[in-house]
């Protein structure tokens, strides 16, 4: 199963290059963010045109997030939600669309697109932590229940120095501070595995690069877009990978899909029928 994570920056400026990647790559799950479009304008149509059902949650001109899958998802939920309902902290995050969640094929899918954050001290970077942190009580409640986990999107965090091009030049900024890698940490407790560094220990690979000083001619890239597996997956694991193809295309997403490979023949998988198409992995 190809379960793939982009950051497309804006789907009605990209729709044509994402469909595209998805005739040429056929992933199983596409899990975008920054979408910047309302849930009733989401282009639906041509996805499902491709055997896609299509998961939206959305808001006008900012963040975004999305859910494209081959196999019909269940129990979608749209942003935090706690079991218990009364987490208040909750509230505080619902006007910015930023975390869609649902079960496919056996696993939890969360996807996710964390907060810039600005600058340290300001007020988007304490929302940016606070936000992190009602992630990881998030994942504890879904731990509680023994869920299979990907955890995927954009996370506006380089892990650590491996991931930027220049760490010296960026040492304790945004994106790279030790109080965003340990928020991070704490998301991840050690419970859930980068897929990428299982194959990959070395440093120059990226995902993300920025539209100014051309940074991608130059290759000065960060490794910000991550997709995070339960351990019990990682024997699944056949591969991950950084296509870079789609940030060459003409007006391209600042950011680039990563995809994992996940060998399922032990999981239980789920297949759906609709009007024209049968899909099963």
């Amino acid at each position: 199963m190809l379960i793939a994570t982009w950051n497309v920056n804006s789907i009605r400026t990209r729709l044509s290059q994402i469909l595209d990647w998805i005739n040429q790559v056929n992933p199983d799950i596409l899990c975008l963010q920054e979408t910047k479009v309302m849930d009733n304008i989401f282009p639906v149509e041509p996805f499902e045109n491709l055997g896609y059902s299509v998961e939206i949650y959305g808001q006008k001109s900012y963040n975004g997030v999305a859910i494209i899958s081959k196999i019909k998802p269940e129990n979608v939920r749209k942003g935090f939600y706690s079991s218990t309902d009364s987490d208040q902290n909750i509230e505080v995050f619902l006007d910015q669309k930023r975390l869609i969640s649902a079960d496919i094929s056996g696993i939890k899918i969360i996807n996710v697109y964390v907060p810039n954050g600005s600058e340290l001290g300001s007020n988007k970077f304490e929302y940016k932590i606070n936000w992190l942190n009602c992630l990881a009580s998030f994942l504890d409640e879904q731990e509680k229940k023994g869920e299979l986990i990907c955890l995927l999107g954009d996370f506006n965090i380089a892990p650590s120095n491996l991931d930027i091009h220049d760490p010296k030049k960026y040492k304790g900024g945004i994106m790279a501070s030790e109080v965003e890698r340990n928020a991070l940490n704490n998301v991840l407790k050690g419970r859930l595995i980068d897929s990428f560094r299982i194959f990959e220990k070395n440093s120059g690979h990226w995902s993300w690069w920025d539209y100014r000083n051309n940074a991608f001619e130059l290759n000065k890239g960060w490794r910000i877009d991550h997709i995070y597996i339960s351990k019990e997956l990682t024997s699944k694991l056949k591969s991950c990978v950084i296509d870079s193809l789609p940030r060459e295309n003409l007006r391209p997403s600042d950011h680039t899909p990563v995809m994992i490979n996940l060998e399922l023949n032990n999981i239980n998988v789920d297949s759906f029928e609709d009007e024209d198409n049968f899909y099963e992995i």
